[in-house]
């Protein structure tokens, strides 16, 4: 039995030799799967096991439709998403009409298959993905108002609770729910970075205040290593 190391094993050495040597620095892109085979005289999915491996170990991060990438190896700083709060910053956004689903449809206690606005958003920091959210609201609540849409028209962008209210529909704070998972390899693309990774995974939904029926779901995915969760507030210091 031979004990050279599998083809795909080889590469990633190589591959993850020039990375540590600083031949090819955090950000760079790294060579296409034609060139590996060229470089290394394997197959196009030698190069793909190679890359997957060093996906894993979080040394290489696979973008879709333009490559593969060198990870960053530096710690990022933690932010803090707290209770009842979106996060704050730049964000990028679309939204379309839909038909609920059914886990949608349950947490919104609408009918499934019932027209919702659907809001997709990717949390920006200095212009790098860091969080995902996505938002459903019944349209028999904000269809054929000014605030149909939560990112565009005369309320867009200013939350929840702002917009609501300007329809006449007061809501307090959400009730959440917070777990944790692993990335998916489609989150991961999004977020340019490695499937697998933990998550804080937060269901929220808002409520009518005056009849209880719910008026947005959201779901927020928090990658755990650049985010915390903060809950309750500490009451003022007196004497």
């Amino acid at each position: 039995m031979s004990d050279e190391p599998s083809p795909y094993l080889h590469v990633a050495e190589r591959i993850r030799e020039r990375i540590v040597t600083g031949e090819f620095g955090s950000g760079d892109r790294l060579p296409s799967l034609t060139q590996l085979a060229a470089d290394y005289g394997y197959s196009i999915s030698v190069g793909q096991k190679a890359y997957g491996l060093l996906e894993q170990e979080g040394l290489v991060v696979a973008r879709h439709g333009r490559g593969y990438f060198v990870g960053s190896q530096d710690a990022p700083a933690l932010l803090t998403r707290r209770q009842g709060e979106g996060v704050t910053g730049s964000w990028r956004s679309e939204s379309a009409t839909a038909r609920a689903t059914e886990p949608v449809a349950a947490r919104l206690e609408i009918e499934a298959g019932d027209p919702v606005m659907h809001t997709k958003y990717v949390h920006l920091l200095d212009g790098a993905p860091s969080a995902l959210m996505e938002s459903w609201e019944p349209m028999a609540v904000t269809g054929g108002t000014l605030i149909v849409l939560p990112e565009a028209g005369p309320y867009g962008g200013i939350g929840v609770v702002e917009r609501m209210a300007a329809i006449g529909i007061e809501v307090g704070p959400p009730v959440e729910r917070v777990t944790a998972r692993t990335l998916t390899r489609a989150e991961a693309q999004t977020l340019a970075t490695t499937p697998g990774g933990p998550v804080l995974a937060i269901e929220r939904t808002h409520h009518d205040d005056a009849t209880g029926r719910p008026v947005e779901t959201a779901d927020l995915v928090l990658p755990a290593d650049r985010w915390a969760a903060e809950y309750g507030e500490r009451p003022p210091r007196r004497g």
